[in-house]
């Protein structure tokens, strides 16, 4: 039996095993993990949700975030978020919100760090423009890409493929948005990944996800929010004056503008999205806590068995949060500035998947053996991982190499 540390206790040494402060009964504890695929020996200095934190950050799809478009690709200027940066805000967020909600913090910071794992690049315009190559032979989708780089495509060692994550990490990997099966869902209908990894190991894709994965979901809609006023007022997509008819966010940033009409740019955005973060986690924290004390878990399989969501944002803010991403969508994601690039760089991953299907044999020899024959949907799916894998900045630099000419964005 491992012993329970004393109250606020930092975590100590017991055998060969760490043990975490107390939790809630509702978090999802290391001690009861349904463990890794491929068994592992426990590290004496770290629960499993921490090794696994530190093999996401450790593992090449991780560092090649950095170079990963969020909305702005690199070449407009190295201020603006990443994939690489958006992650590290939501795993902030995340922590905090599990941190007073009594959950797991390593677990909620891992599903964070791998939740965008598998996007290509150039952002959702890569994700379309690879679905669209990728129509007759099963789709793309980035939440089943991380799901492959996690169990597959991450070769560090020796005796498996991947990661070797833990279940429950896997499980918040791919269902941090809610169930994949559900009435209008059938299991033929998910990404081939998820139906491969869930035949080997089974993620229960018809309940909900832990509370950690839960969290996660909400801290990332919390963080690019943000993160998208911050960079679109900064780019002078939309300015301060719109933002101030905007839902949710107009209020603080009319009340900043009012209380400090002389401050700069940098400042106003600053506090207003301080304050715009402070009420968002605020709202969470309060409905989540009402959720969970009207349902009572006893356990985190007595989460994932419950009929709805026990995190969320309360209903009238949840609208709010809705109006607020329509503002953005209008005014930042579909600007014409943001567009442009967009579709240029939409033709650009168009172009190369062409290429590579019809001449594997053009891309590097661990990719090419690989393949099968060109035209193929082993060869397809090879060549979606290959440019699924490529930043920004690499792609287009495959493309001169393939196509003997600079693109321009």
């Amino acid at each position: 039996m491992i012993a329970t540390p004393a109250p606020n206790s930092p975590g100590h040494l017991l055998g060969t095993q760490f043990v975490s402060p107390p939790q809630a009964v509702y978090a999802t504890s290391p001690a009861t993990s349904r463990g890794r695929y491929w068994p592992e020996p426990e590290s004496p200095t770290r629960t499993c949700y921490q090794r696994d934190r530190d093999r996401i950050v450790h593992s090449a799809a991780f560092r090649r975030l950095k170079h990963k478009t969020q909305v702005f690709v690199q070449h407009e200027g190295d201020y603006y978020r990443t994939r690489l940066t958006h992650s590290l805000e939501v795993a902030q967020v995340a922590r905090s919100l599990a941190r007073v909600l009594g959950l797991n913090e390593d677990l909620a910071e891992a599903v964070s760090l791998a939740h965008d794992l598998g996007h290509p690049p150039f952002g959702h315009a890569g994700e379309q423009a690879l679905d669209a190559c990728m129509k007759n032979f099963g789709g793309f989708d980035h939440n089943a890409q991380a799901l492959a780089l996690v169990t597959r495509l991450e070769r560090r060692y020796i005796a498996y493929d991947g990661l070797n994550l833990t279940w429950e990490t896997l499980e918040g990997l791919v269902k941090h948005n809610g169930p994949l099966l559900r009435s209008d869902v059938a299991l033929h209908e998910l990404p081939r990944a998820i139906r491969e990894s869930d035949a080997a190991w089974s993620l229960d894709l018809s309940g909900q996800p832990g509370l950690e994965a839960q969290v996660a979901a909400l801290s990332d809609d919390i963080a690019y929010l943000n993160h998208d006023i911050d960079d679109g007022l900064r780019a002078g997509l939309f300015s301060v004056s719109d933002l101030g008819n905007a839902a949710l966010a107009g209020p603080y940033f009319r009340e900043v503008a009012a209380l400090h009409p002389d401050a700069d740019l940098g400042r106003v955005i600053g506090e207003g999205v301080r304050r715009l973060i402070t009420a968002m986690i605020e709202d969470v924290t309060r409905e989540t806590a009402e959720r969970i004390q009207q349902a009572a878990p006893l356990s985190a399989d007595a989460v994932r068995g419950h009929h709805t969501p026990l995190a969320a944002f309360s209903p009238a803010f949840w609208q709010e949060v809705l109006q607020l991403k329509d503002f953005l969508f209008r005014h930042m994601y579909r600007h014409k500035r943001v567009m442009d690039v967009m579709t240029n760089a939409q033709k650009a991953l168009a172009d190369l998947f062409e290429a590579f299907l019809n001449d594997p044999a053009a891309m590097p020899e661990d990719w090419s053996q690989a393949c099968g024959q060109p035209g193929e949907a082993q060869t397809a799916r090879a060549v979606s991982d290959y440019i699924a894998g490529m930043t920004d900045r690499f792609a287009l630099q495959e493309y001169k190499r393939i196509f003997h000419m600079e693109f321009r964005l």
